[in-house]
């Protein structure tokens, strides 16, 4: 099997990571070939502890709940790839394209590392669900009101990049209940992705 491409896409607190571990530790027994999981939550994380004018600002948008703007998105998935990327392992991206023009780039990006016939798997949870899965994991970001913030734009800027890759031909698209137990949300992935 060629290395795949797979792009996790939900609200937050679906399950993205959890099921991207998953997948590639599925993959690495099936095929021999390693994985690189593209954590863009993780990497924010990790960016807004460091000291500096850009870090700071970043880091208040996400006290506040709100989205990056793109260039500060597309500088952390696109500097990740850079860096990490070769053409030898499976990719799976989590929590990125969060906005069309990020989707719309990361497309270009897809094609220019010649990453064919991706899969978005997104996993669809309701509002509610994702609350609670957000309030339980309690990160020092996930206040009440930042996680009432990033629920509400999904609606705005999430969804429309779900409908752009929806309609992408060249894209295997799954749709997936997330509100079931983590072992019947890996087994519908695999099921749907045939492998």
């Amino acid at each position: 099997m060629a290395p795949k491409t797979f792009i996790m896409i939900g609200r937050s607190g679906c399950g993205k990571g959890t099921q991207a571990d998953l997948l590639l530790a599925h993959l690495k027994e099936k095929t021999g070939l390693n994985g690189y999981h593209l954590e863009t939550g993780k990497k924010f994380r990790e960016f807004i502890q460091s000291k500096g004018y850009t870090s700071g600002l970043s880091r208040q948008i996400i006290e506040e709940g709100g989205l990056q703007p793109e260039f500060l998105a597309i500088w952390n998935w696109a500097s990740s790839l850079i860096e990490n990327l070769t053409p030898d392992v499976h990719l799976v991206l989590d929590g990125a394209p969060r906005k069309l023009f990020e989707a719309e780039v990361l497309n270009l990006a897809l094609e220019f590392y010649k990453r064919e016939n991706p899969a978005v798997i997104f996993l669809n949870v309701s509002e509610n669900w994702a609350r609670e899965r957000l309030m339980e994991r309690a990160r020092g970001d996930d206040k009440k009101d930042s996680i009432n913030k990033r629920l509400a734009w999904y609606e705005t800027e999430v969804l429309p990049v779900v409908e752009f890759f929806k309609k992408k031909k060249n894209y295997h698209f799954l749709e997936i209940n997330g509100e079931q137990p983590i072992e019947k949300v890996q087994a519908d992935i695999l099921k749907g992705l045939r492998i």
